[in-house]
Parts: structure tokens; C-alpha cells; sequence
């Protein structure tokens, strides 16, 4: 118990985790901002009625898992956008029973839609959007552990400060949808693969809680695209055959335990329902392309020219300085290959946006050895001024401030 105890104590937020709170604050700012000037849209009203559905009466109509037909792909999203509807209305049933009659939100007793209580419960857009923007902190608060562990303070700051005025983040999360969550699980999922690396070469006690953590990664990614969950178990599978040696031998075990934890995951998502579990592979929502429009889209948008020139000195600095050529700057840059070209042709997606946070990793690790380099003021400044053009331009796409 007292090394429990212990453990907790180990926690401090001291002056870095002060700062990226304040980073994470000003993301969640931002979301709140973009989530007051949008109004309901037939996605919205989808995602709340068949996710209300996954938790209130699954099984509708015979056949289907709910009304909206058999969720191929995507079943955390509906889950999670329908999750606080769900436990709102049973607060205001609740409540309900202290209202005077003609009050009652409920009349009668009667099952209402998302659109029959869009007037009573005035903050549904809210709601839709706050486990989304929640997913979207969470992204960003790993993104600065691992980056900060990697490279030190200087190195968490600048991936962080780049990643809370993105543009393209900050859409992902005031929508409902699958992205920022398949994101969270594939750069959960590859980093824990590299720490359980790492800890294969200590004691096995120190494996169990480090594989559980990477089974809940990998069941994030497959629970939102069940086509990421291949992609991080092989980029995670790789990583740990680079690092663990000595063990290689038991890395795949490992993986393949992560995998089919997952799996059980999304059965369970799917409220243990055979038929609609067995529909997400036979919908062919796990197909997957190869094009570099994406890529070109993304770093031809004005409002991510910051992070297109973070990552284009990264990549000059990666190629002209022999030092910056270690496997923590590797590891990512080959992730956001990966990840930028592809594409879901099953279903609706974008993986480029799981490539992101891989590529923020390595543009601030590359500048982070620039930074204990003989020119560290030069570089300090500069990815200042990077970061604070980022931040203007990203501040000038956010709607009402201009």
C-alpha cells in the first residue's frame, strides 16, 4: 500500500506541467469558440440518434443492430457522441419527477428524438461535441509526455504549442466523428509498444501493466477505424522489433495478445451482437489505398504553414546533422510516411490525420537538438517564430475574431 501511495506522490505539476496545461487550455478554448458559432447539421443528428441508440435500445429492427442500419465502422464515435445525450435525459427523467406537469421535459412518459428536445435541452451541440474535444486534449497531452521524455522541455513545448494551433485538429474535434479518436489509438498504440519494448529488458512485472495499457491503445484504434488497428499493430510491431533485443522473440506474443484484446474490444462495443460484430468485416471498411493527395493538401493549406515549415527544416536539419539521426527521430518521421499517403476506401476517413502528432514528434525533436546545438539561440528563435506564426493563423481561421 505505501508504494502505491508512493507511486501517486511521484506526480508533481510544477512548472512544464503547468505550461501545457495552459497549451491544452487554450486548445479546449478554441473548441469551445468554433463550438458556439456552429449550429446542428444532419451528421450531428445522426450521430446523436444512433448513438443514443447503442446505449438506449440496440436491436430495433430485426437484423440491424440499431435503426440506422448495421455501423460498419466508427462504433466508438456514435458511442461516445450519443454517451452524455444518454445520461442527460436520464438526469432531466430524474429531475422530471420535481417538475410540475406542465414543466416536464418528458410528457407523458414518452420516447423523444435528439430533434423533439433540441429546444429543451438547449446545449445538445455541446454535448455532441465535448467527448470529441475531450479526445482531442487527451491526443495533445500524450503528444507532450512522450515528446517532452524524448527531448526535454523545450522539445514537449514546441510539439504541443504546434499541435494546439492546428487548424485541422481543432476541425476533428467539434464534429462528431472517428478521427481524433483513431488518432489518440494509433499514437497511444505505437508508443506503449515501444515502452513495453523497453521494459522487456527489466523484470516481467514491469511487462503486465504496460501490455494492458497497450491492449486499451489498440482498442481505441480499432474501435474507431477498424482498418487503423492493422496499421498500429504493424508500425508497433516493427518498433518493438527494433528496440527489444534480446527478446525479439517475444514481441509478436505480445502484439498479438494487444490485437485480439482489441478485437473483444469492438465486440463489446457492438453490445456482444455477432451479426453487427461480423458486418465490420464484411462491409470492406478495412480497405485501404495509397495516394499522396492528402500530403499535398495538407501542407499546401495557408492555415498549416507553420507546422509545413517546422517539418520542412526538421527534415533539412534530420538530413544535414548526424546526431539527429537516432531512433527517436527516426521512428516518427517513417510513422508519417506511413500514415500521411494513406487512404480509406471502405468508409469515410482521414488518415493523414493519425500521421500528425507522428510528425509533430519528429519536427520537434529534430529542433530539440538543434536547440543544444552551437547556435541553440538561433534555433530557439526561430521555432519561436514558427510556432507564432502558426498561432496567427490559426487564430485568424477561428470564426467572429475578424
Amino acid at each position: 500500500m505505501t508504494l502505491r501511495f508512493g507511486r501517486i506522490r511521484r506526480f508533481h505539476f510544477n512548472l512544464p506541467q503547468r505550461i501545457a496545461a495552459g497549451l491544452l487550455a487554450l486548445f479546449l478554448a478554441q473548441g469551445l469558440w468554433l463550438t458556439e458559432h456552429q449550429t446542428l447539421t444532419d451528421r450531428d443528428y445522426q450521430y446523436a440518434r444512433c448513438g443514443r441508440e447503442t446505449w438506449e435500445r440496440p436491436s430495433a429492427l430485426a437484423g440491424y443492430y440499431t435503426t440506422c442500419g448495421n455501423i460498419h465502422d466508427g462504433i466508438l464515435g456514435f458511442r461516445l457522441a450519443g454517451l452524455p445525450l444518454t445520461l442527460n435525459l436520464l438526469v432531466e427523467r430524474g429531475l422530471d419527477t420535481f417538475r410540475k406537469p406542465e414543466d416536464k421535459v418528458f410528457q407523458a412518459g414518452g420516447e423523444m428524438s435528439t430533434w423533439e428536445l433540441r429546444h429543451q435541452l438547449t446545449h445538445v451541440l455541446l454535448l455532441l461535441r465535448l467527448p470529441f474535444l475531450l479526445a482531442g486534449c487527451l491526443l495533445g497531452a500524450s503528444l507532450w509526455w512522450v515528446t517532452r521524455r524524448l527531448y526535454g522541455n523545450l522539445g514537449g513545448y514546441t510539439a504541443l504549442a504546434l499541435y494546439c494551433f492546428s487548424p485541422a485538429v481543432l476541425r476533428a474535434c467539434v464534429a462528431p466523428n472517428a478521427e481524433v479518436l483513431a488518432a489518440v489509438g494509433v499514437y497511444g498504440g505505437v508508443y506503449t509498444c515501444i515502452g513495453v519494448a523497453h521494459s522487456m529488458l527489466g523484470p516481467r512485472r514491469k511487462w503486465r501493466p504496460r501490455i494492458v495499457l497497450l491492449t486499451i491503445a489498440f482498442g481505441v484504434a480499432a474501435t474507431s477505424h477498424i482498418a487503423a488497428l492493422p496499421v498500429v499493430a504493424l508500425l508497433g510491431l516493427l518498433s518493438m522489433l527494433w528496440v527489444a533485443e534480446g527478446r525479439r522473440s517475444q514481441v509478436l506474443p505480445v502484439v498479438l495478445i494487444a490485437v485480439v484484446g482489441a478485437l473483444l474490444a469492438v465486440f463489446a462495443c457492438y453490445g456482444f451482437s455477432p451479426d453487427a460484430f461480423s458486418y465490420v468485416f464484411r462491409s470492406g471498411a478495412g480497405f485501404l489505398s495509397v495516394s499522396l493527395d492528402p500530403a499535398r493538401r495538407f501542407f499546401s493549406t495557408l492555415g498549416n504553414a507553420g507546422i509545413t515549415i517546422a517539418a520542412a527544416s526538421a527534415a533539412l536539419l534530420y538530413l544535414g546533422l548526424k546526431r539527429a539521426r537516432y531512433f527517436g527521430n527516426t521512428a516518427p518521421l517513417l510513422c508519417a510516411l506511413v500514415l500521411f499517403p494513406l487512404l480509406l476506401t471502405g468508409t469515410q476517413g482521414s488518415p493523414w490525420l493519425w500521421a500528425l502528432p507522428f510528425l509533430l514528434t519528429f519536427a520537434s525533436g529534430v529542433l530539440a537538438d538543434a536547440y543544444d546545438g552551437p547556435r541553440g539561440r538561433l534555433a530557439m528563435a526561430a521555432a519561436g517564430a514558427i510556432v507564432l506564426l502558426q498561432a496567427v493563423f490559426c487564430t485568424m481561421s477561428l470564426p467572429g475574431l475578424l
